[in-house]
């Protein structure tokens, strides 16, 4: 039983790739920066990066999924996992391959709650743990999310423009940083004095000015912030995903080996797949939706990151505050 509940973890793990790829990376194909193949490689590296490290810094999401939603000393029969497992699993694939975005959370607490209270009643649920951790945080989610966005747009619009046909170009052999404006024109910034001495840069188009040197533009940065998305997603899903294994226990892994082979196995079936199978619903989100560029690309990706990375941070830290012994306040007595 316990090789088929690992099983269909995997098998979750990569529905999920094939589903949630799309949300980090759509942004790159639908502002022109790159084609399907290389942003799906792109998030799917980032992905994969972001499921490991999640076996290290999203331990209070394993405990919220595992035995946060159910009460304690609940006898969980082992069809109640399997069910939750295949359900998400099926109604996932269903959405990927009809190129649906969905949330694999949603479908997770779905099956938590729907076997749940057909194979022990509603009682066993903790019904105020679902609405504080879950409901409420998924219900807000796409606020904030807006908000946020709405509030960083204007300023990253400006500096977009402002940026546009102008550079920083990073000249290693001339230990030099120097800036391009929109008509060529170059004035150094900064040259070190020794070779000792680091130089870094931001830029785009030193060609133009017929300087050889690294550069990192609006389409490096686009790049770098759907990494972040991507990072960040595996982060956040890998750990709900691995839960599953623990799924009304005590939330504590029998071995760190076995901790490892889960976040591992899942990180790399969350790669496997984003790259086979995150093409559909990449390009629903990339062209069906709406028009973007640079500046909407980059607060989209920001946005998504950010909220997601303050989620984790916020649950980590909640759930060591709890975890802390309390001390007895000290009494008077008269």
């Amino acid at each position: 039983m316990e090789i088929l509940a690992f099983a269909l973890v995997l098998a979750l793990a990569f529905a999920n790739g094939t589903n949630d790829v799309s949300k980090a990376i759509a942004t790159l194909v639908g502002s022109g920066v790159t084609d399907y193949r290389t942003a799906l490689a792109w998030g799917t590296l980032w992905t994969i990066l972001g499921a490991g490290l999640s076996g290290l810094v999203a331990s209070a999401m394993v405990k919220t999924f595992s035995q946060g939603l159910i009460e304690a000393g609940t006898v969980l029969p082992s069809a109640v996992g399997l069910s939750v497992l295949v359900g998400t699993i099926a109604w996932v694939l269903i959405a990927s391959w009809t190129g649906l975005p969905i949330s694999t959370t949603h479908a997770l607490i779905g099956g938590i709650v729907g076997a749940g209270c057909i194979a022990l009643g509603s009682q066993a649920l903790i019904w105020p743990s679902l609405f504080k951790k879950i409901a409420l945080p998924l219900l807000l989610s796409p606020l904030l999310a807006l908000a946020v966005s709405l509030a960083i747009h204007p300023l990253i619009r400006v500096l977009a423009t402002r940026w546009d046909g102008a550079c920083l170009c990073l000249m290693p052999a001339s230990r030099a940083l120097v800036t391009i404006d929109a008509r060529g024109g170059t004035r150094t910034l900064f040259q070190a004095a020794s070779l000792g001495m680091p130089v870094a840069a931001v830029p785009d188009q030193c060609d133009r000015a017929g300087l050889r040197g690294v550069t990192v533009g609006m389409d490096s940065i686009h790049w770098l912030s759907s990494g972040l998305t991507s990072l960040a997603r595996g982060t956040n899903d890998a750990p709900k995903i691995a839960a599953m294994l623990l799924l009304g226990s005590a939330a504590s892994w029998p071995s760190g080996q076995l901790q490892i082979a889960a976040f591992a196995g899942v990180a790399l079936a969350m790669g496997l797949g984003s790259s086979w199978g995150g093409r559909r619903v990449t390009e629903v989100l990339a062209e069906k939706v709406t028009r973007m560029d640079h500046a909407e690309g980059l607060s989209a990706n920001l946005t998504t990151s950010s909220l997601v990375f303050v989620q984790v941070l916020v649950s980590e830290r909640n759930k060591n505050l709890m975890s802390r012994p309390r001390h007895p306040s000290p009494r008077s007595y008269a």
